[in-house]
């Protein structure tokens, strides 16, 4: 089989190029637009009088489709947009009229939204926002649809505070978020009835929610119920989630290709007998598209829904057309179409995972399969089932180990014991979820449910308390993704073909990805930093010499995921806790901690660390000892550092507050 001979594999190829070197260069829309259209005639002119040169008309369709993917990620982009509210005159507080669009899940002090902005100032505008409420405060728990005026300022989306944090901001900036507006009490809801098609569903939904949390279900089974039929994880318990992240079933949870896929299955083989009947596989055809669409209008219409959806509806009408078609094809015309509409979603990593799993799946799985061949059915059965799963981790891997650093290697247990299974487990969760919506769910049905999900829960469970099999922490950056591809590929031309050539560039590329991790090892054991980490209500210092992470600090419950996050991205090795001291000199320059105590040398051009809010006259320490710079952390309260922030400006001297400006570092 080979890809590239599909006139559809180019063209998403060639798009995705396009949707890259805008994001990269952020050309004009005019020119953008102006570039496209002259290609495209070209192309008509080329198709006219030139049918023998294949060539030349290759390459201008190749560039008029990389020239479609730049017009269209160009388009895509908010600020290109005149109505954008970027593109407006913002000075401080504004009236802004805001409409929700997605309900996030709160943290421990805010409830989070996704709002698109109606009116700016009366006047029509466009935008998206991270709304936000505090939950002490908050009047109102809005739902979809709800909309609101706000009398505020723009505030910025902060900035990872430490290092190789997650970077919320971008990847709000990739939904096209770039501000968030806080809603206190300085906001008036409107009792508007205008429903859009997500407003209703979400509507549907949560009826269906209210409905199952009365049908009798046990807590922790019901929140994966929402999460398995309606795509509603919020309610999920940490500790649950992540025994299915260990387990390697998360992707159980998260409503994608794999759920619709399963029901594109059992559909075909409930509806099979409609093909009897006059223009029978027409109408097979529709009611599978209707159910599929019906079922992610119901489960919330998010993204990963939608590019699944739109996957195997291509894959239905292949099955109707029952024509020899390679799987290539369906595939790249799916995702050309889902990019054509929506290019910001090359960089969702659901986005990502699901297409790397599927191709991988066809790839490697027809090669896999025929290493062995089992005589009976059962065998021959969980020998595919493990085929098709060695094949899809393989195709994610290399993304998994860069975004969550791990590697369940129990994952193929977790799905022979569930995968061939979630076909019933999906079935019977829609007819209880159909029947709970008219009243009409019978206890026994709930006890039965109940049974199967607390079972597969139990599996799950099982599989994860298998610590010695998880392996964590594991340092992967974007170059080994590279390359971990590319041997990908060549052991897949290697496993099609034994060539004593193939085999030398097998054996080449794994040698240049084990010379970049030692290089990479190398780069670690040169390296010598040390950080002020910012950490609420406490202080928090990392000097990390080569391989080795010192922690300083005097309370046992910072928040080490900030810990795990260094160790992780700068291949640290070791690490060792130790007691707050009231100084430290790090390559000529010495860092004086002030406490509450308010105790301190008096060495004249010191860095000076403030924490613990301390009681101190600012004036008289600056005029003591003439501090290069004054720093304060996250256990300072903000009130104070602002007080401090103040007389550092009067005296001249440098501020750091690491609540603003992140981690600090000294080089």
């Amino acid at each position: 089989m080979k890809p590239f001979q599909f006139i559809s594999v180019k063209l998403t190829l060639c798009l995705i190029t396009g949707i890259l070197i805008q994001t990269a260069f952020n050309f004009s829309p005019f020119y953008c637009l102006y570039a496209l259209i002259t290609s495209l005639i070209i192309l008509g002119i080329l198709l006219k009088i030139s049918k023998k040169r294949a060539l030349v008309f290759g390459i201008v369709a190749a560039f008029a489709s990389i020239l479609l993917g730049v017009t269209t990620a160009n388009f895509a982009t908010p600020k290109n947009n005149t109505l954008h509210y970027s593109n407006k005159t913002i000075t401080n507080t504004h009236l802004w009229h805001l409409k929700i669009h997605e309900v996030l899940k709160s943290n421990t002090y805010n409830h989070k939204y996704v709002a698109t902005l109606v009116t700016l100032d009366n006047q029509n505008a466009t935008g998206k926002f991270l709304l936000e409420t505090p939950i002490n405060s908050a009047k109102t728990i809005f739902n979809v649809d709800d909309e609101l005026v706000v009398y505020t300022k723009l505030s910025p989306v902060n900035s990872p505070l430490n290092p190789h944090q997650f970077n919320y901001a971008l990847y709000l900036k990739d939904l096209g978020i770039y501000h968030k507006i806080e809603a206190k009490d300085n906001y008036k809801l409107l009792l508007l009835n205008n429903k859009t098609l997500i407003g209703t569903a979400a509507i549907i939904r949560n009826n269906i929610i209210n409905k199952l949390n009365g049908a009798g279900f046990n807590p922790e089974e019901l929140s994966i119920i929402k999460a398995l039929l309606l795509g509603e994880r919020n309610t999920v318990q940490t500790k649950t989630l992540d025994a299915y992240k260990n387990a390697g079933a998360i992707h159980i949870l998260a409503l994608s290709g794999l759920h619709i896929g399963i029901l594109l299955l059992v559909l075909q083989f409930l509806l099979s007998p409609l093909e009897y009947l006059p223009k029978g596989k027409t109408i097979k055809l529709i009611i599978i598209v209707l159910f599929l669409w019906s079922f992610a209008f119901i489960a919330g219409l998010s993204s990963s829904l939608i590019r699944a959806v739109t996957m195997f509806t291509f894959v239905a009408y292949a099955m109707f057309l029952n024509r020899p078609t390679s799987s290539f094809n369906i595939l790249a015309l799916s995702l050309f179409f889902i990019l054509l509409c929506k290019p910001n979603l090359l960089f969702s990593v659901g986005l990502q995972m699901s297409y790397a799993a599927v191709f991988s799946i066809v790839l490697f799985n027809p090669i896999f399969k025929k290493l062995w061949e089992p005589k009976y059915y059962l065998t021959n059965k969980i020998w595919q089932l493990l085929t098709v799963s060695l094949a899809a981790q393989l195709g994610v891997l290399p993304i998994s180990l860069y975004y969550f650093h791990q590697f369940p290697s129990l994952f193929f247990i977790t799905n022979l014991a569930i995968i061939p299974f979630l076909g019933v487990i999906l079935s019977v969760g829609i007819v209880v979820v159909i029947l709970a919506l008219f009243n009409a769910l019978p206890n026994f049905l709930v006890t039965l449910y109940n049974g199967i999900i607390f079972s597969m829960n139990s599996v799950v469970k099982w599989v994860a308390t298998q610590e010695v099999f998880l392996i964590k922490a594991i340092s992967f950056n974007k170059v080994q993704i590279i390359l971990s591809y590319l041997i990908l590929l060549i052991l897949l031309l290697y496993m099609t073909k034994k060539t004593f050539k193939r085999t030398a560039w097998l054996l080449a590329s794994v040698l240049v990805f084990q010379s970049c991790i030692i290089y990479y090892n190398y780069k670690a054991l040169q390296k010598e930093e040390l950080h002020i980490l910012h950490q609420s209500k406490h202080t928090v210092l990392t000097h990390q010499t080569g391989k080795e992470l010192k922690v300083y600090t005097n309370n046992s419950h910072i928040n080490q995921q900030s810990i795990q996050n260094i160790a992780i991205a700068e291949r640290v090795n070791s690490i060792s806790n130790q007691k707050l001291k009231n100084n430290y000199s790090y390559k000529n320059k010495l860092l004086i901690i002030v406490d509450s105590l308010v105790v301190y040398p008096k060495n004249k051009n010191s860095i000076v660390l403030l924490t613990q809010s301390a009681k101190l006259n600012l004036d008289r320490l600056i005029t003591d000892i003439h501090p290069k710079q004054i720093i304060a952390d996250g256990s300072n309260y903000k009130t104070t550092v602002a007080l401090w922030k103040a007389t550092c400006l009067k005296r001249k001297i440098p501020f750091y507050y690491t609540g603003e400006n992140g981690y600090y570092t000294f080089h």
